[in-house]
């Protein structure tokens, strides 16, 4: 995925669309023919049939002996095809899903299990596969992963006469934000809106305080918390974070006032149209190091087919999709960074700046991990509530996320 957003309706739509745990084991393919093509399914419409991306298609589904047909949709269109296209018996062959819908389709039945079709993601770092575990069994592979770290105006900071490289913990960031303010410029934007982006944007500060989603209430939750809070009250952030989605605290950073910007690997691109010289560090913990950033990504999984020798064959087609023959290219088109160490070095050693997303990306965490699979959506709406309550005063952060913590204890 290139961009987080994912709630709890995810859950519901498999209600509504009358899913079980045993019924899709009679799913054939989208095409409606046990010999017809392949279907692989994607949410990448921005990439035409020219692109390197379907090429890749191409060659895996050629390798595998088949020919492929694939579809692209928005991220949220996907899903809501798939649970539907899982309910007639004809789900695609070939699933690429964002990485925390994995846990709910896997446990709605929609999804097979890697040691059941051949699928082999050994190669994947442990960190970026943990998204895809559920019971136990790991479903599908991670294409490759993006993250958050902070983008810096090298001009701001050097105006301020702040060092990026001494910003190594909360202190030293907080000090950094007050010298670029007493420099009369802006500090540092992010996105707090009261959606699954702020609680993806929140999440480094929560992790990275040594809090855990499994108690909201906790003394380093609430510090996570007030340190947001106390930024908007010394106008180090903008009251604007409260709506702000991802994509508008970057137009608040593109303006060259703003000293950081917390996003994502997706802006690489934006970031070399900005008209001034920018840098990146990764979001340092309370007490320093790098602070776990929540992964965005894509998995590339096998739905159930109803035909045991379709689904190895789409084993086939997933394995070459996310091999490391072939994924550096994928990686690249997709902005991504991959989920194989050596793939990884060699993305650097062509590109020496995306370092510091390897550093990310090798300290991050799925959201649906650490066994919340399915529970993850319960939590993270309370979570992002209490994050908004306490942003505009309406509570303490104590208060908040007590509230939270009894809403996710008890959500269905």
């Amino acid at each position: 995925m290139t961009r987080p957003p994912f709630s709890r309706r995810l859950t519901l739509a498999l209600v509504a669309a009358g899913l079980c745990l045993t019924a899709c084991s009679s799913a054939g393919d989208a095409g409606g023919d046990p010999a017809g093509p392949f279907a692989v399914w994607d949410p990448y419409p921005q990439f035409d049939g020219t692109s390197e991306w379907v090429k890749v298609i191409e060659r895996c589904g050629a390798e595998a002996g088949v020919r492929v047909e694939r579809q692209a949709y928005d991220t949220s269109d996907l899903t809501n095809k798939v649970l539907l296209a899982a309910q007639q018996g004809v789900a695609p062959n070939v699933l690429v899903v964002d990485n925390p819908v994995v846990s709910t389709l896997a446990e709605g039945g929609v999804l097979k299990a890697n040691e059941d079709v051949g699928l082999d993601a050994s190669a994947a770092s442990p960190n970026l596969l943990a998204a895809g575990e559920v019971a136990g069994k790991a479903y599908g592979v991670p294409i490759g992963a993006n993250t958050l770290a902070l983008y810096y105006n090298k001009a701001v900071l050097a105006q301020a006469g702040v060092d990026p490289a001494s910003l190594t913990d909360w202190a030293s960031l907080d000090a950094a934000l007050a010298k670029v303010v007493a420099a009369g410029k802006k500090g540092i934007t992010f996105s707090a809106i009261g959606t699954e982006e702020g609680s993806f944007q929140f999440l480094p500060w929560f992790w990275g305080a040594g809090a855990e989603l499994t108690d909201l209430a906790s003394p380093r939750a609430v510090a996570a918390v007030e340190l947001w809070k106390s930024w908007l009250d010394r106008r180090y952030a903008p009251n604007s974070v409260i709506g702000n989605t991802q994509t508008t605290s970057w137009q608040e950073f593109a303006t060259g006032e703003y000293a950081f910007a917390e996003n994502g690997t997706w802006q690489l691109g934006n970031a070399g149209e900005l008209g001034f010289e920018y840098g990146v560090i990764p979001i340092p913990s309370r007490d320093g190091g790098v602070a776990p950033a929540p992964t965005g990504g894509e998995f590339v999984t096998v739905p159930v087919q109803g035909s045991a020798d379709r689904e190895a064959t789409a084993a086939k087609i997933a394995g070459c999709l996310t091999g490391a023959d072939t994924v550096l290219a994928t990686d690249t088109a997709l902005t991504y960074v991959s989920a194989i160490g050596s793939v990884r070095e060699q993305q650097v050693a062509a590109k020496p700046e995306l370092a510091v997303w390897v550093d990310a990306v090798q300290a991050a965490k799925g959201r649906t991990g650490d066994g919340l699979g399915t529970r993850y959506p319960r939590i993270s709406q309370p979570l992002w509530t209490a994050v908004q309550e306490v942003l505009t005063g309406s509570k303490p952060a104590s208060g908040a996320l007590a509230d939270a913590q009894r809403a996710a204890a008890s959500a269905k």
